[in-house]
């Protein structure tokens, strides 16, 4: 029989959506993140988020590595930023029953994309 991904062990699409709602919930308080969703229709981001995130814990639905650059080049996301994200993404995760195991296998996934994500430095 074939093994259960992290994505099925913890309720699918439903239950990562209620995820993620609540992750974007922390994130737009942010004073530092925030300010990146100020003009974005926030139902089609929690969709993208959605897939990613079950991608991230297995789940069928999945983003290039060239997607990601795609997606986020344009902005000026920094370390210090995606740092932000994972302590959210973990504390979340946490939040929604995630076992210490199986957050730190997600936050190893998410960690893997940073270069996609994350901007050049800037030489100021």
């Amino acid at each position: 029989m074939a093994q259960q991904t992290l994505f099925e062990k913890y309720g699918g699409f439903s239950k990562v959506s209620k995820m993620v709602l609540a992750f974007y919930d922390t994130l737009l308080d942010s004073d530092e993140i925030g300010p990146f969703f100020d003009d974005i229709d926030m139902s089609k981001m929690v969709d993208h988020q959605t897939k990613f995130v079950a991608s991230l814990l297995g789940g069928p639905a999945s983003y290039s590595d060239k997607q990601l650059h795609q997606l986020h080049n344009h902005l000026d996301i920094r370390d210090a930023h995606f740092d932000e994200l994972k302590d959210v993404l973990k504390g979340t995760l946490s939040d929604h029953g995630v076992e210490p195991a199986d957050v730190e296998t997600v936050l190893q996934e998410f960690e893997q994309r940073r270069s996609f994500i994350v901007g050049q430095p800037h030489v100021d």
